[in-house]
C-alpha cells in the first residue's frame, strides 16, 4: 500500500512526524523470512530494547503527544517480558504489536489475554491467500501456523490486522481480493511492497529521501524509519532519551533533507 504527496503537505495532513513511535524490542525470530528487512532469524542476536527503557519511553511518549505506538522485532512474542512490554505501551496510547501469530500457547497466550483488549491490536503477516507464495518466504508450514494465530487472536476478543508483503501489484491485488472475500475492513489491511533492505535481494530501494520519517528506536538509537533500523543511513541518534530530544533530532533531520528541494516522499506502510 503506498500513498505519495509533496513531502511537508503529506506529513501536516496524514501523519505528524512523532505521532507514530515506532519500538523494536529485539531481532531475535523464530523464522529466517528471506526478504525481512532487518535481518531477524533464531541466530540474530536478541539485542533488546528491555522493559526498563521501554517503561520510560512509554512515560515519555504521553507527554510528547504520541498518537499511537508500533511494537516489532524480530518476533516479539520471543521476549519473555512481552507481556509487561505491551502493557506499559497501551497504558501510554494505542499500541498495535507486529507478529508472525505463532507463540500464542502456554504463558504467552495466559500473556496476551490480560492484555486490554481495546488498547492492543495484533498485526499478523500472512503474504498470500494460499500457502505456496507465504511458505517460499517464511518456510513450509508457516501458513497454516499463521492463520491459526489469526483464528486465536479473533477468538480471544483482540482486533487484528492482516499485512501482507508482496513482490508485484498482481499478488497485491489477489490478496486484495482474499481479504474481501473474508470481510476484512480497510483498516484493518496492510499490503507493502518488499523493500531492499535487510535480507531482501530483490525489491523496491528506498533512500531516506523516499520515506516520510516515522520515529523508530532499538536498541542501538533512534532510525528514521523502521524499514531499516539497523542501517546507518537511516540512522539519527545513538542517544534515546530524553524522548524529546530525539524527536526534535528526527524532526531537525528532516528539515534538512528537504530543506534545498521539493520532492515527492513516500510513505512505506509498515502497519
Amino acid at each position: 500500500m503506498f500513498r505519495h504527496g509533496e513531502a511537508h503537505e503529506t506529513i501536516a495532513e496524514d501523519r505528524p512526524v512523532g505521532s507514530r513511535l515506532w519500538l523494536y524490542t529485539n531481532f531475535d525470530c523464530n523464522l529466517s523470512c528471506d526478504y525481512c528487512c532487518v535481518r531477524s532469524s533464531p541466530k540474530a542476536p536478541r539485542r533488546a530494547l528491555g522493559i526498563e527503557r521501554v517503561r520510560r519511553i512509554a512515560t515519555e511518549a504521553v507527554e510528547l503527544g504520541v498518537a499511537e505506538i508500533f511494537v516489532t522485532g524480530g518476533e516479539p512474542f520471543m521476549l519473555p517480558s512481552i507481556g509487561e512490554i505491551l502493557a506499559a505501551c497501551a497504558a501510554a496510547a494505542p499500541t498495535t504489536v507486529l507478529t508472525n501469530g505463532m507463540l500464542f500457547a502456554g504463558n504467552r497466550l495466559r500473556m496476551l489475554r490480560a492484555l486490554p483488549r481495546e488498547r492492543v491490536t495484533l498485526q499478523i503477516s500472512l503474504d498470500s491467500p494460499t500457502p505456496k507464495r507465504h511458505d517460499s518466504h517464511r518456510g513450509k508450514g508457516t501458513w497454516a501456523r499463521a492463520w491459526n494465530g489469526i483464528e486465536r487472536a479473533r477468538a480471544e476478543g483482540f482486533r487484528v490486522r492482516l499485512a501482507a508483503t508482496v513482490s508485484t501489484d498482481a499478488e497485491a491485488e489477489e490478496f486484495r481480493s482474499f481479504l474481501d472475500a473474508h470481510h476484512v475492513s480497510e483498516e484493518n489491511r496492510v499490503i507493502r511492497r518488499i523493500a531492499l533492505r535487510g535480507s531482501a535481494t530483490q525489491g523496491i530501494a528506498l533512500a531516506k529521501s523516499d520515506l516520510v520519517p516515522e520515529v523508530t528506536i532499538t536498541a542501538e538509537g533512534v532510525f528514521w524509519h523502521p524499514v531499516g533500523a539497523e542501517d546507518n543511513d537511516l540512522l539519527v541518534s545513538r542517544e534515546i532519551f530524553p524522548l524529546a530530544e530525539s524527536f526534535a533530532a528526527v524532526r531537525r533531520a528532516f528539515d534538512r533533507e528537504f530543506e534545498h528541494q521539493r520532492r515527492l516522499a513516500m510513505i512505506f506502510n509498515c502497519a
